[in-house]
């Protein structure tokens, strides 16, 4: 008995599928950064932390890595390392220095330190990002 198969390779789908990817893995760490900011675990004092010092870094995106980047200089200090952090579960207030007036600050209600541990391996929400990747990969793949 003698059998004989040939096939080809489509080239051009291949490099649209990881296209596909390369967006999806993006769009997922997007999405993961908006959980983490909504379920209030970040830890706040002026919002800084949460807001324009956390960003997602796409530098490698093409290499399958992505990060979620926190640039406060004390960020690592407070989710290693959070001796003597009081994490506001309540509204505090202050004086502002400029008026004079006082300023209301609310603190996220479940801010902690090692605020990310949900989302990891073992987590309470450890298939978030492996779940949003597959939807996101479907959605992208039906596009190209």
């Amino acid at each position: 008995m003698k059998v004989n198969s040939k096939f080809t390779i489509n080239k051009i789908r291949l490099k649209q599928l990881d296209a596909a990817a390369v967006r999806s893995l993006e769009q997922t760490a997007e999405a993961l950064k908006t959980e983490v900011q909504q379920a209030q675990v970040i830890p706040r004092d002026t919002g800084n932390l949460q807001g324009e010092a956390f960003w997602v870094d796409r530098k490698e995106s093409f290499r399958g890595k992505v990060r979620l980047v926190h640039s406060a200089p004390y960020a690592r200090r407070v989710y290693f390392n959070p001796d003597g952090m009081k994490f506001h579960k309540q509204p505090w207030t202050t004086k502002s220095k400029l008026t004079g007036n006082e300023l209301k600050h609310d603190g996220n209600p479940n801010a902690r330190d090692h605020w990310y541990e949900d989302w990891m391996p073992g987590g309470s929400k450890q298939d978030f990002c492996i779940n949003t990747f597959k939807h996101f990969y479907r959605r992208n793949v039906r596009l190209e």
